[in-house]
């Protein structure tokens, strides 16, 4: 019986684009395959006809060579460029679920064209943490949606008591050479798409695929000192390979929040802590947070704003080194606000008792230093 046109037989126009062509064949696939049609012969034989039409028109070599010379363009025995020929087979539809489900973490790795059997793509997940949780590390579970290893055919995508064969076209090398004249070209097997083997009857929950689509849960720990852009690797528990290939892997990318009161820099922290300016003037002590708890900072009389101190083996422990950083707090000299008119007397006799006598040591001297430079820079402009 003549062939049935290929275009006619995925009900699309000579000038259908690939994407029309793939869908067309989708559409029709998961509509004729043997797995949805138990025991029909008809739809058996409609799908290995779609199968064939698709692994001509999603080919462009082998297109340009149907549309010019018909189904003898891709007949192996009359094709005038010698492609080699066969059916893509029931494992193409496979490729149906690797579009559907495809791409999760960005590691989908299908879509037309010959592959081998390849390992599983890396994922990626995100895990914000505390700083605290950040610095003393920390257990957390995780759910993760993947690719996993079917556990009715063990990976192989074959159906409980069946095995892959050998593919007959490419005698399981994955390759077949075309040849143009004086040249010879190897380009993928069409008939097992560059796997060697072919799956006569697929696995049904995993429909040749050798993997399923499942949410796994992991428990994930985070060592003591990481910091935001560490990654943890977990190996093998990326998406699973295809017929039995290796997994990939996952990489847990770190992100610490930022904290209401201290600022990490490295295995250092930084915070402020604010001084009352009659504290700062005389000295004293001051109570201050560290992650491990309070600590007493000696600040000493005439301590200005800004002056950082150094708390030593208060800050985070190296993830990598195991060296312990520091705290650094900067003083901040608090103004009073809302005083009473006694206080504020008190203040101007305080403010009038610092003027003091020509010569007396000046209780000022940023402010005194500042003037003085002011004044020498306006003589330099006026002379």
């Amino acid at each position: 019986m003549a062939k049935r046109d290929y275009y006619e037989v995925l009900g699309i126009s000579k000038g259908a684009s690939e994407a029309e062509i793939k869908k067309a064949y989708k559409r029709l696939a998961m509509k004729h395959h043997p797995d949805r049609n138990d025991g029909d012969a008809a739809s058996g034989e409609k799908f290995k006809e779609v199968n064939e039409a698709y692994e001509v028109l999603s080919d462009p070599q082998k297109k340009s060579a149907y549309d010019q010379f018909g189904h003898a363009g891709v007949d192996p025995n009359r094709s005038p460029g010698g492609f080699g020929g066969g059916g893509a087979g029931a494992a193409d539809f496979a490729d149906i679920f690797g579009d559907v489900f495809g791409d999760i973490f960005g590691g989908g790795r299908r879509g037309g064209g010959g592959r081998q059997a390849q390992r599983g793509a890396d994922l990626r997940y995100n895990m914000e943490l505390t700083l605290e949780e950040a610095v003393r590390g920390v257990s957390r579970e995780i759910r993760i949606p993947t690719w996993d290893k079917c556990d009715s055919c063990n990976g192989s995508g074959a159906k409980v008591g069946t095995t892959p064969k050998t593919c007959p076209t490419c005698h399981g090398s994955g390759q077949v050479q075309m040849r143009q004249g004086f040249f010879a070209v190897s380009q993928t097997c069409p008939t097992c798409r560059g796997r060697g083997q072919l799956i006569e009857t697929p696995c049904g929950k995993c429909h040749g695929q050798g993997r399923v689509e499942r949410t796994k849960t992991l428990n994930v720990k985070i060592p003591a000192g990481v910091d935001t852009g560490d990654r943890i690797r977990l190996q093998g528990e990326g998406e699973a390979g295809e017929m039995g290939a290796p997994a990939g892997d996952l990489y847990v990318q770190v992100a610490v929040k930022e904290h209401p009161i201290f600022v990490r820099d490295g295995n250092n922290l930084y915070c402020e802590v604010p001084v009352s300016f009659t504290r700062a003037a005389l000295g004293g002590e001051v109570e201050v947070p560290t992650l491990d708890g309070k600590a007493v900072l000696k600040v000493p009389a005439e301590t200005q704003t800004g002056k950082m101190f150094r708390m030593r083996g208060k800050g985070v422990k190296s993830v990598r080194s195991g060296q312990i950083g520091d705290l650094i707090c900067r003083v901040i000299v608090e103004t009073p606000v809302n005083l009473s008119d006694k206080q504020k007397e008190l203040l101007r006799e305080f403010e009038a008792s610092l003027a003091g006598k020509s010569g007396s040591p000046s209780h000022k001297p940023k402010e005194e230093g500042f003037f003085e430079g002011v004044k020498k820079f306006f003589d330099d402009l006026t002379s």
